[in-house]
């Protein structure tokens, strides 16, 4: 049986939980080895890339390196058999991903998304106010602060009622998080916490989208119901997927930015000082948390075609494993990568992707994250950790469970 390379850590759920992301390993195999194949005993052995230019080069090439298996999997994951439910966007590859992606991303242009600026910023001071109530107690922030935001916004957009925002939430943790214990039911494996999520959430979203088709909004839920590809209507599975991607991925990374944003501000007072000082300073520092906390780990591509990348020989069928974070703090590209810097000048960080799959809802996350901190930083003297960070059990996404945190608010 093959051993684990010394690297496989990169891709171990069990050091995420435990020890966050591990730049010092990263930061060596950009250096010494940043095409390095990486050995499994249990799950995918794949070639990781570390590095800014051949992640942005492999992005590129959609046709030789594909997207159908989107992560690198686990023992288990390797083992099952084929999921019965459908393959969602981050899974397609052109021409059928660029179609279905056009669906969406006409609603999410920048002009588009600053239209509901003002509804963001009304949820966004809610959830704020709500800090005055704990500041005698401490809080746990992902609970008060950056995990309701999200879910509220794609909600929002999606035209899902207001009481069942929650509902939401919970599919969601379970269908991203499935690897971690804490958002299984009893008995239930991964795979099971997963299938059994989507197909609670495919579910409510056929009776919502039931519903749209009786009675039109002007709401994602309408659009993609009446959605055509090639002059057919989308399949009913397909529009169903449709749902759950946008949910899962407006809600994983801005939480995560958020909350690891609030901890680079902590860690770094006079980065926060300077925000509060100089307001234009947010959107840079927004580009900044996202840069910092990159909050998407890795995907995956198989090769299509035996194939070369930085002159690395890549075989059909091999896995490469591509590091936001890593690339994110690659030398070559960012000046300092490693200081948490708000205003920095030239930030092309890559935390929401590059190519074909750069996400789609980058806008409207860019636009949570400045009307966040646009409203919080002014309202705090100071933060503190509170207690120990509880990271999420995952190799996909840099996911913080609780963020236990004391703070004194500035006189209103």
């Amino acid at each position: 049986m093959p051993q684990d390379s010394p690297d496989a850590h990169i891709v171990d759920a069990d050091y995420f939980e435990a020890h966050g992301y591990p730049h010092a390993t990263w930061d060596e195999m950009r250096a010494k080895r940043p095409i390095h194949h990486i050995d499994r005993a249990q799950g995918d052995s794949f070639w990781a890339l570390t590095r800014y230019d051949e992640i942005v080069d492999v992005s590129g090439r959609p046709l030789e390196f594909s997207s159908e298996i989107p992560a690198i999997r686990d023992e288990e994951q390797v083992n099952d058999e084929p999921s019965a439910l459908p393959a969602v966007l981050i899974q397609l590859d052109p021409p059928i991903h660029t179609k279905y992606r056009q669906l969406v991303s006409r609603r999410m242009t920048p002009r588009k998304v600053a239209a509901f600026h003002h509804q963001i910023e009304e949820i966004a001071v809610g959830i704020l106010d709500d800090l005055a109530q704990h500041e005698e107690t401490g809080c746990d922030f992902v609970e008060t602060v950056a995990a309701p935001l999200p879910i509220a916004v794609i909600a929002y957009l999606l035209g899902v009622p207001i009481d069942d925002w929650r509902k939401l939430y919970t599919w969601t943790n379970e269908s991203a998080g499935a690897s971690d214990p804490e958002f299984r039911r009893e008995g239930e494996s991964a795979r099971e916490t997963m299938e059994r999520a989507n197909v609670e959430l495919f579910t409510y979203f056929a009776g919502l989208r039931e519903k749209r088709i009786a009675d039109p909004q002007d709401d994602l839920i309408t659009l993609l119901a009446n959605a055509e590809v090639d002059g057919e209507p989308l399949p009913l599975i397909d529009i169903l997927a449709f749902y759950q991607i946008l949910v899962a991925a407006g809600n994983e990374t801005t939480r995560n930015a958020t909350s690891g944003g609030l901890l680079a501000f902590i860690e770094n007072p006079d980065e926060m000082r300077k925000v509060q000082a100089d307001p234009s300073l947010v959107k840079p520092a927004v580009e900044e948390i996202l840069r910092w906390t990159s909050p998407v780990i890795h995907f995956s591509r198989t090769a299509t075609v035996d194939t070369e990348v930085a002159g690395q020989k890549i075989s059909k069928g091999e896995v490469v494993g591509m590091f936001y974070p890593s690339a994110n703090r690659d030398d070559a590209i960012f000046d300092d990568p490693r200081s948490f810097r708000v205003d920095r000048k030239r930030n092309p960080h890559i935390a929401f992707g590059v190519g074909e799959h750069y996400c789609v809802g980058a806008h409207v996350a860019r636009l949570e994250l400045q009307v966040i901190f646009r409203h919080l930083l002014p309202r705090l003297e100071e933060a503190v950790v509170a207690g120990p960070i509880d990271r999420l059990r995952s190799n996909l996404i840099g996911g913080v469970k609780r963020l236990p945190i004391e703070y004194k608010l500035r006189p209103a």
